[in-house]
């Protein structure tokens, strides 16, 4: 039985790919997906494999890898772990607009859900959240406006201009983003160029406007290009940002010696893991995987 909840926020400071392995399309290496609203999503397996990877990096005791996140498979030791990561869901989704480079674009659908977790865990959360119909779309900041449009791409939407909007935006970037003034111009955008588009819109732009890179294979003996080796890789766009729930326990060792509860196993993820910068995902070595982690409790 989880203990000690807690909301984990995950902010793209590079491309990151979390794969869901091959398929067929032009995408040979696609980002992970929730199955009903196609949104990029980071599974909870891969957080907690990827925090228990970097545990020693980050400032952690290698003695309590095994006892915190359980044992390795194929150990003789076996016992259950005491943190446990949900699922990231997507918040905001960066988009390329004609004012200001980009907005961060949200819809009712994330934002409700992240509301949902945040008060699950006991933060007190009222966002007026509005309702947006396609085609329409709903911000704060009359400077992304040109001739009284938002263009996105190459999509035009009808805005509005909410006085309400701003208490939430100010609030959502204060818990999305590290408290730093290295931080402080991408908390002040997100509270300033947060934009509402309805469901359906924003789910084109998490669908289609994803980073695809192509890489090409090399051949080992000659140094040249590998015939047929060309493929496309999906990564999510830096200044995305998502949400995850947190669990833990007491340990789970079965011996008194190693004994931990639930409040010191949050505290300690939390000294380890709050406004730091972690890595995440494949191509690590090619600086992919980036986010920034802040832990929020009641």
């Amino acid at each position: 039985m989880f203990e000690k909840q807690a909301a984990v926020f995950l902010y793209a400071v590079s491309p990151v790919h979390l794969g869901a392995g091959s398929m067929l399309g032009v995408i040979d290496n696609p980002i992970q997906r929730e199955r009903h609203t196609k949104h990029p999503c980071f599974a909870g397996s891969g957080i907690k494999g990827a925090v228990r990877h970097g545990f020693e990096a980050i400032g952690g005791d290698r003695v309590l890898i095994d006892r915190v996140f359980g044992p390795e498979s194929g150990s003789s030791d076996l016992h259950a772990g005491a943190v446990s990561f949900g699922d990231a869901q997507l918040v905001a989704f960066p988009v390329r607009c004609l004012k200001n480079g980009y907005v961060y674009a949200t819809c009712p659908q994330a934002l409700g859900r992240a509301q949902r977790l945040l008060t699950l865990i006991g933060l007190a959360v009222e966002w007026r959240i509005p309702d947006v119909t396609e085609g329409h779309c709903v911000l704060a900041n009359p400077e992304l406006l040109a001739n009284d449009k938002l263009h996105l791409e190459a999509f035009e939407y009808t805005a509005r201009i909410s006085p309400d909007l701003p208490d939430l935006t100010q609030d959502l970037a204060s818990k999305a983003l590290p408290q730093g003034p290295e931080h402080a111009f991408f908390r002040d955008k997100l509270t300033k160029d947060l934009v509402i588009l309805s469901d359906t819109d924003f789910g084109y732009f998490t669908e289609h406007a994803t980073v695809v890179e192509p890489h090409v294979r090399i051949d080992p003996d000659t140094g040249t290009a590998d015939g047929g080796g060309l493929f496309y890789t999906e990564n999510l766009p830096p200044e995305s940002v998502l949400l995850a729930p947190l669990m833990a326990s007491q340990t789970r060792t079965g011996r008194k010696e190693d004994a931990m509860d639930a409040t010191g196993v949050m505290l300690m993820l939390r000294n380890l893991l709050d406004n730091r910068l972690i890595q995440i995902g494949g191509d690590a070595t090619t600086g992919r995987g980036l986010v920034t982690v802040r832990i929020l409790e009641a």
